[in-house]
């Protein structure tokens, strides 16, 4: 099955992540939990729309950062995981998981979905975007940091868990083009993360520069990704 055909009514055509999270969403008044955060990206644009968010990081390095940060206007950053999330039951509006379930262990997706039923509030919702593998970007990268086994386990655990702990949900598909203006920026962004422990000289590989390549575009180079959302709503009672 192709994933047009998979997509069906609901492909949302080319668009940036962001844009599709305000075109799915109405963020504004909303208490949020983002689990793994990273830097507080998402968490800050969010905020500007009116979102009261809490960002949770389990990369200790990643969360020292964040702790030495300047503080943003409704963004509070925490260091903990997704299956043990510092909140208390039925107190949030949402909880989004933006590429970031499969990263964690496999011991704990199960877990770290029963949280965020535990936590939202009997109207809320579960956001998740996870990148589909098929993706070209997902392919380019794959030599050195392939992702295969870790996207299937998350997909499982949603079918398995959160269909469980969750009465509905929405699944939607998009397209996100990533750019960039050179191979040396490519290799820069991809190691530049310590949660994943990339290294350049493993991105740096023939292979890997043949397949950038292909990406030429007029102004630098451009790789189009598969992404999948799905939206769960009516948590289920414990």
């Amino acid at each position: 099955m192709s994933v047009q055909e998979e997509s069906g009514l609901n492909d949302l055509g080319i668009a940036r992540d962001i844009d599709i999270f305000h075109r799915l969403a109405d963020w504004k008044g909303l208490e949020v939990v983002d689990c793994g955060c990273g830097a507080g990206g998402l968490a800050g644009a969010l905020a500007k729309r009116g979102a009261v968010v809490t960002g949770i990081e389990p990369d200790p390095v990643q969360a020292e950062k964040n702790r030495a940060a300047d503080t943003v206007p409704g963004v509070t950053l925490l260091e903990a995981p997704a299956q043990s999330i510092p909140r208390e039951d039925n107190s949030v509006d949402a909880v989004v998981f933006s590429k970031s379930l499969h990263h964690v262990p496999f011991e704990h997706m199960d877990d770290a979905l029963r949280e965020a039923a535990r936590i939202l509030k009997p109207d809320g919702f579960l956001y998740i975007l996870e990148p589909d593998i098929r993706g070209q970007f997902s392919q380019l990268v794959k030599p050195f940091h392939d992702e295969t086994v870790v996207r299937a386990k998350a997909l499982e655990a949603l079918d398995r868990t959160a269909s469980q702990v969750f009465g509905t949900m929405d699944e939607y598909w998009y397209t996100n083009v990533v750019a960039f203006p050179d191979f040396d920026t490519l290799v820069k962004r991809m190691s530049g993360s310590s949660f994943n422990a990339i290294q350049a000289q493993s991105i740096d590989a023939p292979s890997v520069r043949t397949a950038f390549e292909a990406g030429k575009a007029d102004d630098g180079y451009e790789f189009t990704n598969l992404m999948r959302v799905r939206i769960y709503h009516d948590p289920l009672p414990a």
